[in-house]
């Protein structure tokens, strides 16, 4: 039986652990042939391995987001070795949080420079090859505290911020070319880093949660597959909060 994306082609960014390792993988289930971009080349293959092993082809393609030339041949390479792009998903991203006060210039640059400009290579590097795709979509992970902002996380929410209106902005530019533009915007979601907190603090994160739980990164993988497919063919410009109503 055919999946939702049968024969398209995705790049997906920040591959190797997490949200974007779960968007990958149900990606290739649906049927998409992948790209994957992350700084890790080890932790890249691990996952290529898992998904080649559903039938589909898979790179890798290590590489720096803050590296401007780097990206571009990667997204080059992308379309190359799978045969043209059709999906972006544009995942990857850092943290270094800390009152604005103790903030060090070069800890803010740093998370911008990956978070909202690393997006922005990689969108403007593939543009011109999912323009030419029939289904091109662009779909980028951003945060609830984008949207609400978070003590302790200016250099984090900014960036996240600016991923929604640099959504917004290209869905504008490519809705005539027949390209969507979205945006998901995951809560607390269930990953190592949350594990490594105490009973209490875990208690204290749910509690704040309508729907009781933390998000899986699974959560966020069906909302990226739906976006990603023809089901959501006239969604664009739109932010999907996927938090359980913490920012209802």
């Amino acid at each position: 039986m055919s999946g939702l994306l049968e024969g398209r082609k995705a790049l997906v960014t920040g591959a190797s652990r997490g949200i974007g390792r779960a968007v990958a993988a149900q990606l290739a289930q649906e049927g998409a042939d992948l790209a994957l971009l992350a700084t890790k080349a080890d932790l890249l293959e691990a996952v290529a391995e898992e998904l080649r092993g559903l039938g589909r082809k898979v790179i890798t393609l290590p590489v720096d987001l803050a590296n401007g030339p780097a990206v571009a041949e990667a997204v080059e390479k992308a379309k190359a070795e799978l045969g043209g792009l059709d999906i972006v998903v544009n995942n990857a991203g850092i943290t270094a949080d800390q009152l604005l006060l103790r903030q060090k210039e070069e800890d803010w640059v740093r998370v911008l420079d990956v978070n909202l400009t690393g997006a922005f290579r990689v969108t403007k590097a593939a543009c011109r090859h999912v323009m030419k795709s029939k289904h091109g979509r662009v779909i980028t992970i951003t945060s609830v505290v984008g949207l609400t902002g978070n003590a302790g996380q200016a250099a984090y929410a900014a960036s996240k911020a600016g991923l929604v209106g640099f959504t917004k902005s290209l869905a504008q530019e490519l809705a005539s070319r027949g390209v969507t533009v979205n945006a998901i915007a995951p809560g607390f979601i269930d990953t190592d880093m949350t594990a490594a907190l105490t009973p209490e603090q875990q208690a204290a994160i749910t509690q704040k949660i309508p729907m009781g739980r933390m998000a899986s990164p699974l959560d966020i993988a069906h909302a990226a597959v739906f976006l990603a497919s023809d089901r959501a063919a006239y969604i664009t410009g739109e932010v999907l909060r996927v938090d359980g109503g913490l920012a209802m």
